[in-house]
């Protein structure tokens, strides 16, 4: 009951809720990338939801414009304090997190879930295992189990791992939990690069 409807039915009302913080941020943060290159103010990436459906998940930008799509030799995403991609405007926003916040947009869209696995590239499917491709039964999140307990600095199986646990013990209390540790972890600035395990 939890999974099929009020998941979903508080998503939708802490979305909502959630709107007045997001226009907040938007004003400051649209300024300050405004003044610092005058580029976008949001980045949009294609990302595979809910049965390998594939949607534009939405993020503040924190690189330059027109970066390189940086991976590392398992599939994921370049992630380093030194990387000169980052705006010195992305380099604080990323470090709090704060450039996740237009993805609310994707919860009340139903793209994504508050809670849930990580959102997955396109293209890295033939990669995962028979096991891991149950995390797209359900919506992909705006935090989740790995994010609230590794962040980045985790390997790509610890990420896959959380991620299954995830869904296989998905519950109400459960995610209060990693919402809880999301804060913490978010507060604590830890674990921020993928690329830097000493963090």
């Amino acid at each position: 009951m939890y999974k099929s409807f009020f998941k979903r039915t508080i998503d939708l009302v802490l979305g909502i809720l959630a709107l007045p913080v997001f226009f907040f941020f938007y004003i400051i943060v649209a300024l300050a990338i405004k003044l610092d290159d005058g580029g976008p103010i949001f980045y949009c990436n294609d990302r595979l939801g809910k049965g390998l459906k594939k949607y534009k998940m939405y993020k503040f930008r924190s690189m330059v414009i027109n970066a390189a799509d940086i991976r590392n030799k398992d599939g994921s995403t370049f992630n380093s304090m030194n990387d000169a991609r980052l705006t010195r405007v992305g380099r604080v926003i990323r470090k709090l997190s704060i450039d996740e916040l237009p993805q609310i947009l994707n919860v009340i869209k139903g793209d994504m879930s508050l809670i849930g696995p990580r959102p997955s590239p396109c293209g890295n499917t033939h990669l995962y295992s028979e096991e891991y491709m149950q995390k797209f039964n359900i919506r992909p999140g705006v935090t989740g189990y790995t994010q609230a307990f590794f962040r980045n600095n985790a390997s790509i199986e610890q990420k896959q791992k959380s991620d299954i646990y995830y869904v296989e013990h998905m519950s109400f209390l459960l995610d209060v939990k990693v919402l809880l540790k999301t804060f913490s972890t978010v507060l604590k600035q830890q674990g921020l690069y993928t690329n830097e395990k000493s963090n």
